[in-house]
C-alpha cells in the first residue's frame, strides 16, 4: 500500500524524486517503530496512540528536532489522506494529533556590499586569466542565482531555449514543472552572451545538447558558490539557496511588494514568502535601535551613552 502511495505522488502529483524518497524514508521509520518492514504496513493495527508514541520516541529517545518530527508526521498524514481517498480506511488516525512547534529560522542572506565585492572579484578573474571560459561561467552562475532567485535545480535544468534575450526574460520551470517568467537586466544579458560565445568556442560539442550549462553537476554548482561567496562573506553558510534568499531580501528592501516577490520566486503560498518580511523587520529594528534618540534611552530616560 505504501508503494502505491509513493507511485501516486511521483506520477500523479509529480513530486520530485527527492521528495518521494523523503516520504519513503519517513514512512519506513514509522513502520520500523511498529516492528514491521515497509511492505508489511498493517492498517488495522495502527492507532492514534501509536502515532503519538512514535512522536514522543523521536523527540525524547532519538532527540530529533521538532522540525524533523513535524516533517515525518506530515508524511504519515499525507499517506492517510491517500488511504481515505482510496477508501482503504474510514478514519484518519493522524487527524487530531498536534505536531510539535518548531520555530521557523529567518533566512540568511548576503549583504549588498558582499555581492558587489564578488562582482568585482569575478571581473578581475576574467581579466587575469588566459582561459576565461571557467571564470565567465562561474561568475554568470552567481549572477543568475542572485538576479533571478532561481533554485539550484532550476538553474541546472536551464536550456538555451529558456532564455529570451531580445525580450530580456528567462523562463524557469519550478517544482512540479510549474512555469514562471522572470525579467533580466541588460548587464546580465551581456554576461549571458559573453558566456555562450565562450562556451561554444571552448566546448563545441555543447551544441549537441540543449543544456545551458553542459556538464554542470549539483556538486560543482555548490562548490562554485561556496568558494566564491566564501571569499567575500562571513556567513557560515554559502549555498545557492542563500543567493535565492539574497534576491528576495534585496527586492523587498528596494520596494518590491510581497506578491511580486512571491511570483518571481515561484512560491505557491504567500506565507512562504512572508518570512522575508520578518528578515527585513529585524534589519529595521536594529537600525532603529542604533539611531533613534528615544530608542537609545533606558526606561529611566537616561541616554545609554551616558550610563
Amino acid at each position: 500500500m505504501i508503494q502505491h502511495f509513493l507511485d501516486y505522488i511521483a506520477i500523479e502529483r509529480k513530486y520530485s524524486q527527492r521528495t518521494v524518497e523523503a516520504y519513503h524514508d519517513d514512512l519506513r521509520d514509522f513502520c520500523r517503530f511498529m516492528g514491521w518492514e515497509i511492505e508489511d504496513f498493517n492498517l488495522k493495527e495502527v492507532s492514534e496512540t501509536d502515532v503519538k508514541t512514535w512522536m514522543l520516541d523521536m523527540l525524547e529517545e532519538q532527540h530529533q528536532s521538532p522540525r524533523s518530527v513535524k516533517r515525518r508526521l506530515s508524511a504519515l498524514r499525507s499517506f492517510y489522506k491517500f488511504l481515505l481517498r482510496q477508501k482503504k480506511v474510514t478514519k484518519d488516525v493522524t487527524a487530531r494529533i498536534i505536531p510539535p512547534k518548531a520555530d521557523k529560522p529567518l533566512p540568511v542572506f548576503f549583504r549588498q556590499e558582499e555581492m558587489k565585492a564578488e562582482e568585482q572579484n569575478s571581473e578581475d578573474r576574467i581579466q587575469s586569466t588566459d582561459n576565461s571560459y571557467k571564470a565567465i561561467r562561474d561568475g554568470l552562475i552567481i549572477e543568475l542565482l542572485y538576479q533571478t532567485g532561481m533554485r539550484q535545480a532550476e538553474l541546472l535544468g536551464l536550456t538555451d531555449a529558456d532564455l529570451d534575450l531580445q525580450q530580456g526574460q528567462v523562463r524557469i520551470f519550478g517544482k512540479r514543472r510549474k512555469e514562471r517568467i522572470v525579467p533580466i537586466g541588460e548587464k546580465l544579458i551581456a554576461q549571458i552572451k559573453e558566456y555562450m560565445e565562450a562556451r561554444d568556442t571552448e566546448m563545441p560539442e555543447s551544441r549537441d545538447t540543449d543544456r545551458f550549462f553542459p556538464n554542470l553537476t549539483k556538486y560543482t554548482l555548490y562548490t562554485i558558490v561556496r568558494t566564491r561567496m566564501g571569499e567575500v562573506s562571513t556567513l557560515k553558510k554559502h549555498s545557492p539557496h542563500v543567493l535565492r534568499h539574497t534576491f528576495a531580501t534585496a527586492m523587498l528592501d528596494n520596494g518590491a511588494d510581497i506578491r511580486t516577490i512571491q511570483t518571481l520566486l515561484g512560491h505557491a503560498s504567500l506565507s512562504t514568502t512572508q518570512v522575508y518580511t520578518h528578515t527585513t523587520f529585524e534589519q529595521i529594528k536594529r537600525v532603529y535601535n542604533a539611531t533613534h534618540p528615544r530608542a537609545k534611552q533606558n526606561v529611566d530616560g537616561k541616554n545609554k551613552k551616558n550610563d
